[in-house]
């Protein structure tokens, strides 16, 4: 396993890691959750994603469970969780940024996570009815309290994430370190572009997910539509219209060519190809096997071999290179 540093900070991240959108408490049995657990692990995983809203709940509630039994060293893991969606309550204070939600939603997947601390804890969603002030100071008494250790933003515009650094430096506070943005082949601009120049001047750290757009850059969709798959769950319909286009399936097809020409195959070239870009601290893995997850795992081997001409000619394929922004 690699390990990157989480953007400017001295946290150190394994560049692959696990997730459990969709999965745990959801899609898959608590039996495979520790088993994928267990292999992420052993193979130099340390950092496990989560949310309040995954599972409304239950997936913290069974990694939490998982990580009890195994009772790995806590110095050796992350855990992360995010606020904004609440964990399916509707009624006013349950869900946003508000000083009174992110306290209580940070109490409860406390709980449910079973753990001390929370490594790294996401605002999930900017929340346009909540004073970025007000999130501001209370990620800051909650690092301060000990319940996080490092705070960021997940899907925020980087002049929403320049605004929370802003306002950080207006109160000395601490700012987000970390953004956790979708990041694939298809899905380009924000990273590459939008972001460029927060590396630099705050130095964000993103832990991205969907490195193989929904399952989209694999074969398992290129001749039928499989049973069980996530795209194929009951209110991912905007998902699958939006990921399964004819155009993005044939520059699949020409990509999984090229991934048998350099021996390997597609879902670790595409992750690879995320791993590439040196403003990812680390690439969320997500898994509803064993397999798939043994597999995926293996994407840091295939590095090596995206040279200049290979990368060359993924962007030939592609043919969606963002602009770089004027400044």
């Amino acid at each position: 396993m690699e390990y990157r540093k989480l953007g400017r900070s001295g946290l150190q991240i394994s560049a692959l890691s696990l997730g459990s959108w969709l999965t745990f408490g959801k899609q898959i049995s608590d039996d495979t959750a520790e088993r994928l657990m267990r292999l992420a692990y052993d193979h130099g995983v340390n950092f496990f994603d989560n949310a309040e809203i995954y599972a409304r709940g239950r997936s913290e509630v069974v990694m939490g469970a998982i990580l009890k039994k195994t009772g790995w060293p806590r110095s050796s893991y992350l855990v992360s969780s995010k606020v904004y969606f609440g964990d399916g309550g509707e009624r006013p204070n349950q869900t946003g940024l508000s000083r009174k939600h992110v306290v209580e939603a940070c109490h409860a997947s406390l709980k449910r996570l079973q753990v001390d601390y929370i490594d790294l804890y996401f605002c999930h969603r900017p929340d346009r009815n909540t004073p970025i002030e007000e999130t501001v100071w209370t990620m800051n008494i909650l690092i301060q309290q000990g319940k996080i250790l490092y705070w960021g933003t997940s899907e925020w515009s980087a002049q929403e994430i320049m605004e929370a650094h802003m306002v950080a430096r207006q109160y000395n506070l601490i700012g987000p370190v970390m953004e956790q943005p979708q990041y694939n082949m298809f899905h380009r601009e924000r990273v590459e572009s939008e972001y460029r120049r927060l590396y630099q001047t705050v130095g964000l750290g993103t832990t991205v997910w969907s490195p193989l757009a929904s399952g989209v850059l694999t074969t398992k969709y290129l001749d039928k539509f499989p049973e069980g798959t996530r795209l194929g769950m009951e209110g991912l319909e905007w998902l699958r219209e939006r990921a399964l286009t004819p155009e993005r399936l044939e520059k699949v097809r020409a990509l999984n060519r090229l991934a048998g020409e350099i021996g390997t195959t597609l879902p670790r070239l595409a992750i690879a190809w995320c791993l590439k870009n040196p403003n990812v601290s680390s690439v969320i893995l997500g898994a509803s096997r064993v397999e798939q997850l043994q597999e995926t795992l293996g994407s840091l081997e295939v590095v090596p071999l995206l040279t200049d001409e290979v990368l060359a000619r993924i962007e030939e394929v592609l043919g969606n290179r963002p602009e770089e922004p004027p400044f």
